[in-house]
């Protein structure tokens, strides 16, 4: 047989997949309806029983990487003792871990396993991070009463691939300017309108805390055993001393830590800016975003096997970024939410690439006013430029100490972070208190 006949390709496959679980997936509602019809017979016309097997919440996590996101929220659903599902596509998600009495973790699958479950879910009110619901394969269960769109960072509600959030019911916001952008969208497409809560951010209000529990004091460099082996006999080293030496050399720790795609530092200026850091002597911390590990792979890789892990360069994957951020002198970024962590939480300047944004794939394209994000920039980080690369650690070092953005932090904090310290409250009682209005007993 030709094997040519067998071959289906990716669009093709993708295609017949989706045509495949839209069958299934109205076979089961069918299913569901007659069985569901059956029970309200035989319990005498009781609704309630009817509607026995939906889950109040659930919590839907596309990677291990938003538990830092999701945690104050199932934190704060144990601690009121509501019973509440976390359903993960990631096999070593922390919250499998986890030791709660009414949180309930489980690993769906990955990729189509996982969609195929979350399209025939019943459930009353579902929680995700995760934009393009019934834009791709993840479609609205028709046994769902309310879908809930929480961000996973400070910024624009138009950052998001085209049609993103259109499908939710509600969209968690953190500031008001987001709901603008909701509106305008909304009024563009003529779309459903979606509810709005201004709870702020959980993840910054738990780096907050940690912080304030640390005592403020920058973290231990992560660079490989080797380095910090020799950074340990250099520090003994100067204890025996009288006081500081002309001669020991500078430790700063620089991060450089991009976002992914086209316009991303790695991909713009890959080999060229990370020559130029390794040139200054410093330690440098490369934490590229986890998905260019997944959509950038030949890149990644050809620039892992030119510049491998030594005692100054380290290539971090952690799940949280606390330590890294909070080890570092000094970060490098482009258009990746981590400058708000950086900025926000270790109240520290930042450099960004001055990278010209294209924004035609994202929902910003159909708006005519600049992002959030590219207005605040300038107030709160210092541009780089292709041609300051060769004088990059002069800029490494003015930016250190510079103090002159501070006001600009300020102001970011003000427009972007409703709420500090209580969004995880704010998020449950939403959530409650929409669960109830489809529950209202008449």
């Amino acid at each position: 047989m030709n094997p040519m006949l067998l071959y289906i390709d990716p669009g093709t496959g993708s295609m017949l997949f989706t045509i495949l679980i839209g069958a299934v997936s109205a076979g089961y509602f069918v299913f569901q309806k007659l069985k569901l019809k059956m029970k309200f017979v035989l319990s005498g016309g009781k609704a309630g029983t009817a509607d026995a097997e939906k889950i109040p919440y659930v919590i839907f996590s596309d990677s291990k990487r938003y538990w830092n996101v999701f945690k104050p929220v199932c934190d704060e659903f144990e601690k009121r003792g509501i019973d509440i599902e976390y359903w993960t596509m990631s096999e070593d998600d922390p919250a499998l871990k986890e030791s709660y009495s009414h949180v309930k973790p489980s690993f769906i699958g990955e990729g189509n396993k996982a969609f195929s479950k979350l399209n025939i879910m019943n459930a009353g009110v579902v929680l995700a991070t995760t934009p393009g619901l019934d834009v791709l394969q993840w479609k609205r269960s028709k046994n769902v009463d309310w879908y809930v769109h929480i961000l996973h960072q400070p910024g624009d509600t138009t950052f998001y691939r085209m049609f993103g959030l259109d499908h939710y019911d509600a969209v968690l916001i953190s500031g008001e300017y987001e709901e603008k952008q909701l509106r305008d969208i909304e009024a563009l497409r003529n779309i459903n309108r979606r509810e709005t809560c201004l709870t702020g951010i959980t993840y910054l209000d738990t780096m907050k805390a940690r912080l304030e529990k640390d005592g403020g004091d920058r973290g231990t460099v992560l660079l490989s055993p080797s380095a910090n082996e020799q950074q340990q006999n250099t520090d003994s080293e100067t204890k025996e001393t009288t006081g500081p030496s002309p001669c020991l050399p500078d430790t700063k720790t620089v991060l450089l830590a991009p976002t992914w795609g086209e316009t991303a530092i790695l991909s713009r200026f890959g080999e060229k800016i990370i020559s130029a850091l390794v040139s200054t002597g410093y330690n440098v911390i490369i934490r590229p975003h986890p998905q260019s590990f997944e959509s950038e792979k030949e890149m990644m890789d050809r620039l892992q096997k030119k510049f491998p892990e030594s005692e100054k360069l380290h290539w971090n994957r952690d799940n949280d970024n606390f330590e890294v951020l909070k080890s570092a002198d000094i970060m490098i970024t482009d258009f990746s939410g981590v400058m708000f962590d950086y900025a926000l939480i270790f109240d520290r300047p930042f450099i960004y690439a001055d990278i010209k944004f294209d924004k035609s794939a994202y929902d910003a394209a159909w708006l005519d006013e600049d992002m959030w994000t590219l207005r605040i920039l300038p107030s709160i980080g210092i541009p780089l430029r292709e041609e300051d690369f060769d004088n990059i650690k002069e800029v490494i070092d003015k930016a250190v100490n510079d103090e002159s953005l501070a006001a600009g932090r300020d102001r970011a904090r003000a427009e972007t972070w409703a709420n500090p310290g209580r969004a995880a409250e704010l998020t449950v009682d939403y959530l409650v208190k929409k669960h109830d209005s489809f529950n209202t007993k008449e």
